[in-house]
């Protein structure tokens, strides 16, 4: 009688488990991430997801089978995930094809290039299934660095003539003095005009040598990195410092500073590198706000690479928790030549860690006037995304995201304003004591 009982109940349990099996995986969550570079689509799941994808034309778009599934109402929040910049994507459409599968349309704005690849669970994450459509035409980004140089250079001087001309009007006009008769121009002295003043240096010669900077907000996208106790994500206030750092180091003649990135997206560690060397950069500056075991962590600080160990445990810890940000943003390991990417991040050099050495104690001192340092000196650890052969190379940790004071600090806007400060004083005391040598082509 036990027996047919337990039979009975383990039949019951299978009747009721396999509606479920039947259903196979549940997603959880529904991502878009627009960017210039490319757009990435990510579907969270319970389980590993299985899918096939084509492009149709006419108009252009990219249709995705998912195989084992159901709608259900997470699925349907992608379609008001789309966002009107998203200079890829214009819009998703999402059916129950098929029994067990469900299809996406995603209706493109241009022709792209998908790669799809899945992740493993990590950290917060469970399972994965990524999407990223590149466009078949990357923008080349020294050039967009050249175009907006000239913008501006085209600005100032229109706004230099547009003074001068109205300058010149006014020393046209001849003066009316009360109680002057009436009398032919030809009987008064006639106005002596005056030379029009020089246009500025800068003006008159064409800057031969423009200073390209680096500027790399930690983290992105699928990345959030660090995240204070009452919320604040590390890779939301470290794009706002980066923004402003930008800006701040525009403003100087003959500077213009590049972002690794410019919005909430994920940039892997090699392509931050390799982002910088395409634009030719002078510095590369990485921007984070981390987190520490223990709250009272407190105060900023500046790391070189070493390639010899690093200058201390924390250091350690620090740069191989930074090291795995690629694992929680989501490499496509497909695509990536391991071998390239390894020859990249090993071509450092002696010079290059002098440099950055050079460089970082000028940002330290900087910084040291705005608040807390957490060590008085340069650090180094083997951090993969300071790895640039030819370039000098600093990380700076703002502050302590974790610690609840410091969290606070960064939120605030005055001292955000007063970091970047620092941060621009630095560099430019670092070009003032090394001055870049010129590029042997126009620009």
């Amino acid at each position: 009688m036990k027996r047919r009982q337990a039979l009975l109940a383990g039949g019951l349990v299978l009747s009721l488990g396999r509606p479920q099996l039947a259903f196979g995986a549940s997603v959880l969550g529904v991502r878009l991430w627009p960017a210039e570079e490319y757009s990435r689509l990510t579907l969270e799941a319970d389980q590993p997801l299985a899918a096939q994808h084509q492009l149709v034309d006419g108009p252009p778009r990219l249709v995705i089978d998912l195989d084992g599934i159901e709608l259900n109402p997470t699925l349907r929040e992608l379609v008001g995930k789309v966002q009107p910049d998203d200079p890829h994507i214009a819009g998703v459409r999402v059916a129950q094809y098929r029994p067990r599968v469900v299809r996406l349309v995603v209706d493109l704005k241009q022709v792209v290039r998908p790669q799809q690849f899945t992740l493993a669970p990590v950290a917060a994450y469970q399972h994965r299934l990524v999407f990223d459509l590149y466009p078949t035409e990357a923008p080349d980004p020294l050039l967009a660095l050249v175009r907006d140089k000239l913008q501006a250079e085209q600005q100032a001087a229109k706004a230099v003539d547009d003074a001068l001309g109205e300058f010149m009007r006014r020393m046209e006009r001849p003066p009316v003095l009360a109680g002057e008769p009436s009398s032919p121009a030809a009987s008064r002295p006639p106005l002596q005009t005056p030379k029009p003043p020089a246009a500025p240096p800068d003006l008159q010669q064409r800057i031969d040598r423009l200073i390209v900077v680096a500027i790399d907000p930690g983290h992105g996208g699928e990345d959030p990195g660090a995240i204070g106790p009452s919320g604040l994500r590390e890779k939301d206030v470290v794009l706002q410092i980066a923004l402003q750092l930008r800006d701040r180091l525009n403003a100087q003649r003959g500077v213009r500073a590049m972002l690794t990135r410019d919005g909430d997206y994920f940039v892997p560690l090699h392509e931050r590198v390799r982002k910088a060397r395409r634009v030719q950069a002078d510095l590369f500056i990485s921007v984070h706000a981390d987190a520490f075991t223990t709250p009272q962590a407190r105060g900023a600080s500046v790391f070189a690479l070493s390639t010899s160990g690093a200058s201390s445990s924390a250091a350690r810890w620090l740069a191989n928790k930074e090291n795995a940000a690629d694992v929680v943003g989501g490499v496509n390991l497909k695509v990536a030549d391991s071998e390239v990417l390894r020859a990249m991040l090993d071509m450092s050099t002696t010079a290059q860690i002098k440099d950055s050495l050079r460089l970082g104690h000028e940002v330290l001192g900087q910084i040291g006037r705005v608040g807390r340092l957490h060590k008085p000196r340069v650090e180094q650890a083997g951090f993969a995304v300071l790895k640039a052969p030819d370039i000098p190379s600093i990380l700076v940790e703002t502050a302590f995201i974790s610690n609840p004071e410091e969290e606070a600090k960064l939120r605030d806007a005055d001292y955000q304003a007063e970091l970047v400060e620092a941060l621009a004083n630095g560099v430019q005391r670092y070009f003032a004591k090394n001055p870049p040598l010129a590029r042997h082509r126009a620009l």
